[in-house]
C-alpha cells in the first residue's frame, strides 16, 4: 500500500511538471536530424536557435531583421524537404520552443502565389508559445511570380491544397517527436491565399485543425481571377484611370456615404447602404487628377459592379467603395503606376498564362472572359478553388472557424467572404453555422491589413492585447477550447508610426481609435453620443 501510495505521488508531481512545461522529454532538437524519418521526405537541418539570435535566409546585406525575431524565445528549428510526388519540392520550416511550450500547434500560411516560408509569423507563434510549421508550397520564388508553374501541373497541385496539409501532418510528427508528445489542440492561421488555404483545409483535411482563421480568403480562385481578365479589359486604353485619381474618387464616396453610420470618420461601416454615382466626377472642363473622363466613369461603374457574362450572370462580386486612396488602396491593386502595371495585372496574368494556357503569349486583350472561366475550371478548379460549403465533418468533429474580412478590401472583394458564410449557412443551416463558425466584416480595412478603420485585431500586429476581446486569434483559441462563442470583438487603429514597430509580446501600445468588431450580419452604428473615436459610443445592431 506504501509503494502504491509513493507512486501516486510520483505520478501526481510528474503531471503537475508536464502541466506547468507542457514538454515531456522527447529527442534532443539535433538528433532529429539524424533519428527521425518522415514519410515522403527528410528532415535536412535542427539546431536550437537562441532567443533573440535568429535572422531570416536571405536577408540582404544592408537589411535589418524585423523586430519580431527581437522577442523570439529560444527554439528548435527544423527544415525539411517532403516529396509526396517525383515533382514535388516542399520546403517546410517547423519552430519549437525549447521551453514553455504551451502544448499546441499552429499551421502558417502564405499569400500570393506563395514561394516562401513566413519566418515572421512562425515568430510570433513561438513566442506565444506555440510549435509552429510553415511551408513555401513547394517552390521558390517571389509572391507575384507564377513562372514555376508553367508545364508543372503537381506543382500547382502542391500550391492548391498538397503543400499545406503535407506541412501539417509532417510537422506534427516533428513535434512529437521533440516533445514527446503530440500535440494537445492545432490551429491555423492565414490570409489572402492564406485564407484560401484555410478554408481548404477545413474542407478537404477537417481533421488537421481544431479551430481555424481565414482572413479575406481568394477561396473562390478561377472567378475571382476571370473577374480579373474583365476588369483588365475595362481598364485599357481609354478606360484606364492613373492612380493618381484614387484619391479624388475616395472623396467623392466619402462625401455621399461617410456620415451613413452616424459619424463622419472616413469609415463606411457598411459600403451597402451607399448609393454613390461616379458621374459626379465627370471632367466639364480639361482633364485632371480631380476628375474623370466618360471612358474612365464607365471602367469604375464597372468594377464596382462585377463581372458577369454573356448571360448577365454575376462571374464575381464587384469591389465596394471605400479606400480607394492609402498605401494599400486602388492605386496599388487595381489602377497601378501606370497602365497594366497593377498588382491585379501579375496576378491575372501569372495565373491565366501558366496555369491555364500555359503560353508566355496570352494576352488579356484578347482574351474571352466566358472561355477563360470554362478553361480556368477545367484546368484548376478542383486544385485551387475552395468553395465547398459542407463544412460538417469539421464541425462534427468540434472545428471552428472564424472568417474576416476588410469591406474595403481592393484586391478580393469583400462580398465573396459575405457569399462564402451564406452558402454554408443555406447548406447546413442557420444554427448549425453558428454553433461553429463567424465571419466579422471590418469597416475600413484594406487587403488584411491597413486602411482608416481600426484594422488591428490580432490577425498579423500583436500590438493588441492577447485577450479573447482584442484579439480574434485568442478568440478563436478560447471557442475551442472553453466553448465561448465569440461575439463584439474590440479593434484598434494604431497611428503609422506606431503601427508594427517593434512590437512587444503582450501589446500595450494605444491605439488612436478604437471601434467594436461585430459578427455577420450584425452591423457597427454610432449611438449619437460620446467619444467617436472610442468602442463604447457603437454598438452592434441587426444588419439591414
Amino acid at each position: 500500500m506504501r509503494r502504491h501510495l509513493v507512486l501516486l505521488v510520483v505520478a501526481a508531481a510528474c503531471l503537475s511538471a508536464l502541466s506547468a512545461e507542457a514538454q515531456p522529454p522527447g529527442k534532443s532538437c539535433q538528433s532529429l536530424a539524424q533519428g527521425l524519418a518522415l514519410s515522403d521526405g527528410k528532415i535536412t537541418f535542427a539546431e536550437v536557435v537562441a532567443a533573440g539570435a535568429f535572422v531570416p535566409p536571405g536577408l540582404k546585406q544592408d537589411e535589418k531583421p524585423s523586430p519580431v525575431f527581437k522577442s523570439t524565445p529560444a527554439f528548435c528549428r527544423v527544415t525539411a524537404t517532403l516529396t509526396p510526388t517525383p515533382a514535388s519540392d516542399i520546403k517546410v520550416e517547423v519552430w519549437m520552443p525549447v521551453s514553455g511550450w504551451n502544448g499546441k500547434f499552429r499551421g502558417q500560411g502564405n499569400g500570393g502565389f506563395a514561394g516562401y516560408i513566413d519566418y515572421q509569423a512562425l515568430a510570433r507563434a513561438v513566442a506565444l508559445g506555440y510549435a509552429s510549421g510553415a511551408t513555401d508550397t513547394g517552390h521558390a520564388a517571389e509572391n507575384t511570380d507564377a513562372n514555376w508553374a508553367l508545364g508543372q501541373p503537381e506543382k500547382v497541385v502542391d500550391y492548391g491544397y498538397r503543400g499545406i496539409h503535407e506541412m501539417t501532418a509532417q510537422s506534427k510528427s516533428i513535434v512529437r517527436a521533440f516533445y514527446g508528445i503530440a500535440p494537445s489542440r492545432s490551429y491555423f492561421a492565414s490570409c489572402s491565399n492564406g485564407g484560401r488555404q484555410a478554408l481548404m483545409e477545413a474542407q478537404r483535411f477537417p481533421t488537421d485543425y481544431d479551430g481555424i482563421l481565414a482572413g479575406a480568403p481568394a477561396n473562390n480562385w478561377t472567378p475571382m481571377l476571370t473577374a480579373g481578365i474583365h476588369a483588365l479589359q475595362v481598364l485599357d486604353g481609354p478606360g484606364y484611370i492613373p492612380g493618381a485619381k484614387a484619391p479624388a474618387i475616395a472623396k467623392a464616396g466619402a462625401a455621399a456615404c461617410d456620415a451613413k453610420d452616424g459619424v463622419r470618420d472616413g469609415v463606411l461601416s457598411d459600403p451597402t447602404q451607399c448609393r454613390f454615382n461616379p458621374e459626379v466626377l465627370v471632367c466639364n472642363g480639361a482633364e485632371s487628377d480631380s476628375c474623370l473622363t466618360v471612358p474612365q466613369i464607365a471602367a469604375l461603374k464597372s468594377i464596382y459592379a462585377g463581372a458577369r457574362d454573356e448571360s448577365v450572370n454575376l462571374i464575381f462580386p464587384g469591389i465596394p467603395l471605400g479606400a480607394e486612396d492609402g498605401a494599400g488602396g486602388w492605386a496599388l491593386w487595381i489602377f497601378g503606376k501606370e497602365q497594366g502595371k497593377s498588382l491585379m495585372s501579375s496576378f491575372v496574368t501569372g495565373y491565366f498564362s501558366n496555369m491555364v494556357y500555359s503560353s508566355k503569349n496570352w494576352n488579356f486583350r484578347t482574351a474571352n472572359v466566358a472561355n477563360s472561366l470554362q478553361l480556368a475550371n477545367q484546368k484548376t478548379g478542383n486544385v485551387l478553388n475552395a468553395t465547398d460549403p459542407n463544412l460538417k465533418p469539421f464541425f462534427d468533429r468540434g472545428g471552428k472557424l472564424i472568417i474576416y474580412h476588410g469591406w474595403n478590401d481592393p484586391a478580393i472583394s469583400a462580398f465573396n467572404s459575405i457569399n462564402y458564410y451564406h452558402s454554408v449557412s443555406q447548406t447546413l443551416g442557420t444554427k448549425e453555422t453558428e454553433r461553429s463558425m463567424r465571419l466579422y466584416m471590418v469597416p475600413g480595412m484594406q487587403h488584411c491589413a491597413g486602411g482608416p478603420g481600426a484594422t488591428s485585431f490580432g490577425q498579423f500586429e500583436p500590438d493588441v492585447p492577447h485577450d479573447a476581446q482584442h484579439d480574434i486569434f485568442a478568440a478563436l483559441v478560447e471557442w475551442v477550447e472553453k466553448g465561448n462563442a465569440p461575439s463584439t470583438l474590440i479593434a484598434s487603429h494604431f497611428a503609422e508610426e506606431n503601427a508594427g514597430a517593434d512590437p512587444p509580446a503582450t501589446g500595450n501600445k494605444t491605439p488612436e481609435m478604437t471601434r467594436p468588431l461585430c459578427p455577420y450580419p450584425q452591423e457597427m452604428r454610432y449611438s449619437g453620443t460620446g467619444d467617436a473615436h472610442s468602442a463604447a459610443a457603437f454598438s452592434c445592431v441587426a444588419g439591414k
